[in-house]
């Protein structure tokens, strides 16, 4: 397979998953084209144009040729200096890997992540929150998130894949997008009753079985296990956590437990504070979980050799 077809099929898969649905996606993209032609020449030199045709920012081929052949991947969670040299030593010694992949942001696909946040204002809003109150909201935060990533040196690993010669890419809202509506249909299917049946529930798959195995389980970090959940929502896509104040129009709005992969102190604070239950399923096996269901979807059709790293693990689904 081609790395350019590769990465179509991923961002296919993400706009499938995606919890506002695809004619909204496809709304966005249009808006977002639009304004582009309305920029001035200066808006344009910096605009990153690559997201008049990606819906997310924070997923890019970062250094490789779209036609070059793919029979192997090196997988993980996270990708930096060190798991890109060990790629080039890992192929030193035989291995097929034509292709480094991260979930997480790097490069360009970082310095710029905070754009798919927008995106939860969509989501939000399908479980009752106002629209107009959840872009307000969420606007400080965005830019709160782009503050904090303007210093960083975000591309340490794509100089490293660059001198190496090692093409790198990664991955992350489409396959947040896989891991949040796999667990959104299979709560809305089963709907446990009580927060202990979500976390039995979670315990049956294979990504959280590891990692109880790994001390890192799936825990309730707001309610007990016999308190009813009333309407679930799973919180696993939209680049990172977004508004504080977002949780009391959620809970305004009849949630009544949040699944998350990972909660701040604030946002636990304030989750306790309008009685929203909060489960924790665990950051890396979420992001696993929808590594795995994105791998199973693009590779179906083609054998690809997968070497995994970075707290990631193969688990192949019929």
């Amino acid at each position: 397979m081609k790395l350019g077809a590769f990465f179509a099929r991923a961002l296919a898969e993400g706009q499938k998953n995606d919890p506002r649905g695809q004619i909204r996606v496809h709304r966005e993209m249009k808006a977002l084209r639009s304004a582009y032609e309305e920029m001035s020449k200066r808006g344009k030199r910096a605009f990153d144009k690559e997201r008049l045709d990606n819906p997310y920012a924070d997923t890019r081929i970062l250094f490789g040729e779209a036609s070059a052949e793919m029979r192997g991947l090196l997988v993980g969670v996270d990708i930096d200096v060190g798991e890109i040299t060990l790629a080039d030593r890992l192929r030193q010694r035989g291995a097929k890997i034509d292709l480094v992949m991260s979930h997480h942001p790097v490069g360009r696909a970082y310095a710029g992540f905070y754009n798919v946040m927008r995106m939860q204002a969509d989501i939000v809003n399908m479980f009752g929150v106002p629209i107009n109150i959840a872009e307000s909201l969420l606007e400080d935060r965005i830019r709160e998130v782009e503050h904090r990533v303007m210093p960083l040196n975000t591309n340490r690993a794509v100089d490293a894949a660059r001198l190496l010669g090692i093409p790198l890419a990664c991955i992350h809202t489409p396959a947040d997008n896989c891991a949040t509506s796999f667990l959104q249909r299979l709560f809305d299917r089963k709907k446990p009753e009580c927060l202990g049946e979500i976390i039995d529930l979670l315990e049956e798959i294979p990504e959280y079985q590891a990692a109880i195995e790994g001390n890192v389980p799936p825990r309730i970090l707001s309610g007990k296990d016999g308190r009813r959940t009333g309407r679930i929502f799973v919180d696993m896509t939209g680049g990172t956590e977004g508004s504080v104040k977002i949780l009391e129009k959620l809970a305004q709005a009849g949630v009544g437990t949040l699944v998350g992969m990972h909660l701040s102190e604030k946002h636990l604070e304030e989750a306790k504070k309008h009685s929203i239950n909060v489960v924790i399923a665990g950051h890396i096996a979420s992001d696993t979980l929808g590594l795995n269901l994105l791998l199973d979807a693009t590779c179906r059709k083609e054998r690809m050799e997968i070497t995994c790293c970075s707290g990631f693990a193969r688990v192949e689904r019929k």
